[in-house]
């Protein structure tokens, strides 16, 4: 019987290609925005194209049928493919959609290989020892999308680059949050030990799912200076044309509010993953069109600020 073509062997015309992109996004829920209908429609199949390139890779990460060994060398491969698609040599529909993308908006290698290696740290690092540590992760996981997205809309200047990362890593640590006991299953522990440490929770209580004042106290400063990065980095929607500025400050509310669910869930993240249900995404919706100055956000009574 003869097998079905893998993806390699089927042959992918450049507007196939961008639709295998489509597809595979629209198939992945995500918290925060890909590409939404919110961005101008000529740009979306750019944004999904980076998107596929770094949910496959992640998937490979994440194959814990295989070896980590198997899972490092599917990333390796997904590697020497992007540097053969920077040759112009692409056959998969990924790199092909990535390959016009790169080829239209000029976009570095290494903020690609970034992300590749982010990945690779996913399969070789479980803990991290400090708050650097896990910041030296989230400048290969995170902030690469966030310049990738500026250079796609035109941006390359350094100012925007440094407030788009504000913004990346504390999305990459409210994720992290928000994850602590989705993580535990792939024993992986994305927090600063030395802080767990400090605060006398241990990684037994953690594997115990235990929420006690000592796990509160930790999950309360962890929240406080990833809220202190979004608002280092809330003076970029301000700077951006208004085609790229209400998806930012959706992105930007919407990692907010989830830092505000773990609050009010008194920080129990273990009983039920916070996340974004219809009326919070609407009311995140309504901030981004109602506010211009995000900086202020929070720092006022209204009551839509608070909830």
């Amino acid at each position: 019987m003869l097998q079905s073509p893998t993806v390699e062997e089927t042959k992918y015309t450049i507007d196939e290609a961008f639709s295998y992109c489509e597809k595979l996004t629209n198939k992945h829920y995500e918290n925060f925005p890909v590409a939404s209908l919110f961005l101008p429609a000529e740009k979306r199949p750019y944004l999904q194209a980076v998107y596929a390139f770094s949910r496959i890779a992640d998937d490979f990460a994440d194959e814990f049928d295989l070896s980590s060994e198997d899972r490092l060398t599917r990333l390796h491969d997904w590697g020497v493919k992007l540097k053969e698609c920077y040759e112009g040599n692409a056959e998969h529909p990924v790199f092909l959609a990535l390959g016009e993308t790169i080829k239209r908006y000029e976009i570095p290698i290494t903020l690609f290989q970034d992300l590749l290696d982010a990945f690779q740290r996913d399969v070789k690092q479980k803990r991290y020892e400090t708050f650097d540590d896990l910041l030296s992760y989230c400048r290969c996981s995170a902030n690469p999308v966030g310049r990738i997205v500026l250079i796609i809309f035109g941006y390359r200047d350094e100012k925007l680059y440094a407030l788009s990362d504000y913004i990346c890593t504390a999305l990459q640590l409210t994720n992290f949050w928000q994850d602590i006991a989705i993580d535990m299953e792939k024993d992986r522990l994305y927090v600063p030990l030395n802080d767990m440490a400090r605060c006398s929770y241990t990684i037994n209580d953690w594997q115990g799912r235990v929420v006690n004042s000592n796990f509160r106290e930790f999950m309360q400063f962890q929240i406080s200076r990833t809220r202190e990065l979004f608002y280092k980095g809330a003076e970029l929607p301000s700077l951006v044309n208004k085609e790229l500025q209400l998806e930012l400050k959706l992105v930007w509310f919407g990692g907010m509010a989830i830092l505000k669910m773990i609050e009010k869930n008194s920080y129990d993240v273990f009983t039920k993953r916070p996340n974004l249900k219809n009326r919070h995404k609407a009311l995140v919706l309504l901030r981004g069109i109602l506010y211009d100055n995000l900086t202020q956000f929070g720092k006022s009574s209204r009551i839509w600020d608070l909830t």
